[in-house]
């Protein structure tokens, strides 16, 4: 926080309308696509974006600590969500073998298979609630804009998992 002798000068009312609107969509639109996820896809967005980035990986796996700093969960939360998808067999917990300290995520052939069938409903969902609503603006630009606010913005990582 600034000190007393160095004031900030208060947000100007487009500035000001900016971050509410942000606030806003950051709280609803993760909210209405987990809706459509678990109504269509029986699959929450967390649970989602787990195997996605599994899949996305060499060799469909993960540190613990890697899938929750790319979910954006605390490493509690991923490993919560983990259980949930073990339970499944949509993922496997396997020793780490840099170090064998750590433990990776791994995804199944079950858990890809799973994720194929539910790429549609998550696609369906982006695009109505966010894609089509964009209308002419420029979605690089966009992107560059969101892109250098994530990564500026990012807490240190934690420990390793």
């Amino acid at each position: 926080m600034p000190s007393k002798e160095h004031r900030l000068p208060p947000l100007s009312p487009t500035e000001e309308e900016f971050v509410r609107e942000l606030g806003r969509v950051m709280m609803a639109l993760p909210r209405v696509v987990d809706a459509d996820m678990a109504r269509d896809a029986r699959l929450a967005l967390s649970e989602y974006t787990t195997l996605m980035h599994l899949s996305e990986a060499p060799g469909r796996h993960l540190r613990m600590s890697e899938l929750a700093a790319a979910c954006n969960l605390s490493l509690s939360g991923m490993t919560r969500v983990v259980n949930r998808l073990e339970k499944q067999g949509l993922i496997q917990r396997a020793k780490c073998d840099e170090d064998r300290r750590g433990w990776n995520a791994v995804l199944t052939d079950s858990g890809l298979e799973r994720l194929e069938k539910a790429w549609p409903t998550h696609l369906a969902s982006v695009r109505q609630h966010i894609l089509d609503r964009l209308g002419d603006h420029d979605l690089a630009h966009l992107t560059s804009a969101l892109r250098h606010i994530a990564t500026t913005s990012a807490p240190p990582c934690g420990p390793e998992a």
